[in-house]
Order: structure tokens, then C-alpha cells, then sequence
């Protein structure tokens, strides 16, 4: 009896006791957060097949398009001493207005009527030169005019020697016939050595006139010979002058030319933004720079460089997403549509060499089409950019990323690949 009472009653205490663990509640807070769980789950399954457009991260700065239109040194093309100078930094100049005055630090241009005494030189020579000319034509008048005596000489000497000869031949005839008559007994002795004295008479007038006609012919060309060879002289020292004047000249316009050097102006539109030689008298050297001028550039681009693993990625006319140091921004780099404070671009220039140790140089230039860039962008500010490459899903990136892999290039359409290679032939 005891033994079944006591069973009794732990049967009920045992029964108490599930009975309590069944009357517990679970509780709501726990309940709520299970089902958070379960729809954060079911959402990030979702975002994974979510669009995400891949790119490619640079960095780099603003800049011009134009080389003309980046900031560039002047710089002194002589040698001088700053005299004074015309503006301040900050100041805006136009072309052709003079920035610094310099002065001469070289004893060779120190006399200040040095373009005047090379002026003088030149004429003098020029005088000098025309004196030359003028002797020259004297000598070959006077070539001419023994030219014409030689020909009378010669013509008179020739007639001389015409004559001689005649009478060398009737004085031959009359030797041969008297002499004939002499051998005949016809004639004496004396007679026939009259006839001999006038032919040995007569055939030494002929053979002088002979010696005479060659010698007037070689006293007449040696005249010419002389004359000649002091026209050639003389048109010799006529080309040295020439020489003379033609370095007198050049040394006349580079003293000109160096007289314009000493007032150094501005090479375009734009604004002073840095003195490097700003003490007066300081001396400088050729081209040692002197000011730094920043022009009003209007073709702004970023220059940005990107990895050289990355570059095969980019063709020119790709899609940039570009942010602006101290501009703000919201950039979610694989959602450019949902990106707040960036401005769109396009590339514009590829580098054929890379520019920094592995990495290449890109220049990115406003989109058109996009948003236009903030008129306050000052070149050099720095900049964050996003070439945007295909659209895959973001399960895709994630599995990409965790495994290094490239980033996927969709295939252009054969029409847009021939017309970007008909722009990279111009």
C-alpha cells in the first residue's frame, strides 16, 4: 500500500514537470530574429545574381588634353641679370606681355651702340666689295683690249711676214737664174754675188718676220695671262669679303635678335603661378627657368594609370567613372547608376609605353553625354577613377575575386571595333 502510493506520486511529479517544460513559451524576440535571418538569407541568394559591372581602379590627376595648354616653364634663352619684373604670382597675362626685364652680363654686347659699329663694318665691306667689283670689270675691259691689239699685232705681222715672203721668193728666183747664167759663163762673179748677198738678205727678213709673229702672239698672251690671273685674284678676295659680309650679318641680326631676348614675355594666355629667379640682380643662365605660367586650359582631362596586367582591358572610348579630390562622393564602383559625386568620362589616349614601373598612362576626357565636370577643377588635383568593363553577376565577381582571375571582355560588334581602328589610324 505505502509502496503504491509512493509511485502515485511520482508519476505525478514526473508529469508536473513535462507539463511545465510544455507550458513554456518560445520566446518573440527570438522568433523575430529567425525570421530576419531567413530573409537575409533569401536576400543576399538574391543579390548575388544581381548585375555588377566590373572595372578596372586607377589613380592619377587632372590635366589638359593639349600639351600646349599644361603648365610650362619659362625659361631664359640668354644668359643676363634680373632687372625688374612686370608682375606678381597670381597674376594673369596675355601673350606678348613682358614678364621680366634682364640685362647684359656678357663684355661682348656691353657697348650699347654695338649694332650701329657692326652696321658700319657691314658697309664698309660692302664698300669694299663694290671696289673689287669694280677692278674686276677694269681687268677683263683691259683683257678685251689686248685681246684687239693682239689681233691687229698679229694681223700687221702677218701681213709684214706676207710680204717678206715675196720678196724672199722673187729674191729666190732671181738667185736661181743667175745663177744659172754665173755656172754659163754669161755673167762675172761679182754680179752673181749681188744676187746671193740680196737672196741671203731677203730670206733673213722672212724667217725675222716669222720669229716676229710668234713673239707679238706670246707678249700679247702674256699680257693676258697676267691680267687674267689678277681677275681671278681679285674676284678671290671678292668672295672672301662676301664671306666677311655675310658673317658680319649673321652676327648683326643674332646681336638683334639677342637685343629682343632681354624683355622675356609670355608665351600664350595664363597665369603666373610660380617665381623661380625672383631676387633682382640675380644672374641666370640660358635656359635656366624663371616662371612657371599655368594657361586657361579648356580641355580638361585626368591623367590616370592603371595596372600594365590591365591595360589589354581598355580600348579607347571605354566608359569612366571618375571622383574629384575634395569633391564629395559616393561611389559604389560595380553600380555606377546608384554612385553619387563622380562624373562620367571616356578614354580618350592609351600610352604605347608604360610610363611608371608597371603601369600605364591614360587620358580620360569628359563624356558628353554624362554630367559636365566641375568648372572649379584645378590641374594637378588628384582623382579616383573606374574604367567600367562587362556587366556579370555579383555571385561571378565574388568567385573571380576570391580566385585572382581577370576580369571578362565582352566581344565588341565588328562595325564599333572598325571604326575605332579607323581613329587610331588618324
Amino acid at each position: 500500500m505505502l509502496k503504491q502510493s509512493k509511485q502515485s506520486i511520482d508519476h505525478q511529479v514526473g508529469y508536473n514537470s513535462l507539463y511545465s517544460l510544455r507550458a513554456l513559451g518560445i520566446p518573440s524576440g527570438g522568433r523575430i530574429l529567425a525570421q530576419w535571418l531567413i530573409v537575409f538569407f533569401f536576400l543576399f541568394i538574391c543579390c548575388l545574381f544581381l548585375p555588377w559591372q566590373q572595372n578596372i581602379r586607377g589613380n592619377g590627376n587632372v590635366t589638359a588634353l593639349n600639351p600646349m595648354n599644361r603648365p610650362q616653364t619659362i625659361e631664359a634663352v640668354i644668359a643676363g641679370r634680373v632687372q625688374k619684373w612686370h608682375v606678381r604670382e597670381g597674376d594673369f597675362v596675355k601673350k606678348g606681355d613682358t614678364i621680366v626685364t634682364i640685362s647684359e652680363v656678357k663684355e661682348k654686347y656691353f657697348d650699347p651702340q654695338l649694332l650701329l659699329r657692326l652696321r658700319q663694318q657691314i658697309s664698309a665691306k660692302e664698300s669694299s666689295l663694290s671696289s673689287k667689283d669694280q677692278k674686276v670689270n677694269a681687268l677683263q675691259r683691259q683683257v678685251g683690249a689686248l685681246r684687239q691689239a693682239m689681233e691687229l699685232k698679229v694681223e700687221q705681222s702677218k701681213a709684214k711676214l706676207q710680204s717678206e715672203e715675196v720678196k724672199f721668193k722673187n729674191a729666190e728666183n732671181q738667185f736661181q737664174r743667175n745663177k744659172k747664167l754665173y755656172e754659163a759663163g754669161n755673167i762675172p762673179l761679182t754680179k752673181f754675188q749681188e744676187f746671193e748677198y740680196k737672196f741671203q738678205g731677203s730670206q733673213a727678213d722672212y724667217l725675222n718676220a716669222k720669229l716676229e709673229l710668234d713673239r707679238v702672239e706670246a707678249e700679247y698672251l702674256d699680257k693676258i695671262s697676267k691680267t687674267e690671273s689678277e681677275i681671278n685674284s681679285t674676284q678671290a678676295e671678292a668672295f672672301d669679303t662676301q664671306g666677311e659680309i655675310a658673317k658680319a650679318r649673321n652676327e648683326y641680326t643674332n646681336t638683334e635678335i639677342r637685343n629682343n631676348q632681354y624683355q622675356i614675355l609670355a608665351p600664350q594666355d595664363g597665369v603666373i603661378v610660380k617665381a623661380m629667379k625672383a631676387g633682382i640682380g640675380e644672374t641666370i643662365k640660358e635656359g635656366d627657368p624663371i616662371t612657371t605660367i599655368m594657361p586657361g586650359a579648356a580641355d580638361v582631362a585626368v591623367e590616370m594609370y592603371v595596372s600594365a596586367m590591365d591595360v589589354p582591358l581598355i580600348s579607347k572610348g571605354r566608359k569612366v567613372r571618375v571622383q574629384f579630390d575634395g569633391w564629395p562622393a559616393l561611389q559604389f564602383s560595380g553600380w555606377p547608376s546608384v554612385s553619387v559625386g563622380t562624373f562620367g568620362g571616356k578614354v580618350q589616349v592609351i600610352d604605347y609605353v608604360n610610363s611608371k614601373p608597371g603601369q600605364f598612362r591614360i587620358l580620360v576626357i569628359p563624356d558628353p553625354s554624362q554630367e559636365p565636370w566641375p568648372k572649379q577643377l584645378r590641374v594637378g588635383s588628384g582623382t579616383k577613377g573606374w574604367v567600367m568593363l562587362d556587366n556579370v553577376p555579383v555571385w561571378y565577381e565574388l568567385w573571380r575575386q576570391l580566385n585572382g582571375f581577370p576580369p571578362s571582355l565582352y566581344e565588341e560588334p565588328l562595325d564599333e571595333m572598325m571604326k575605332k581602328n579607323k581613329s587610331y589610324q588618324k
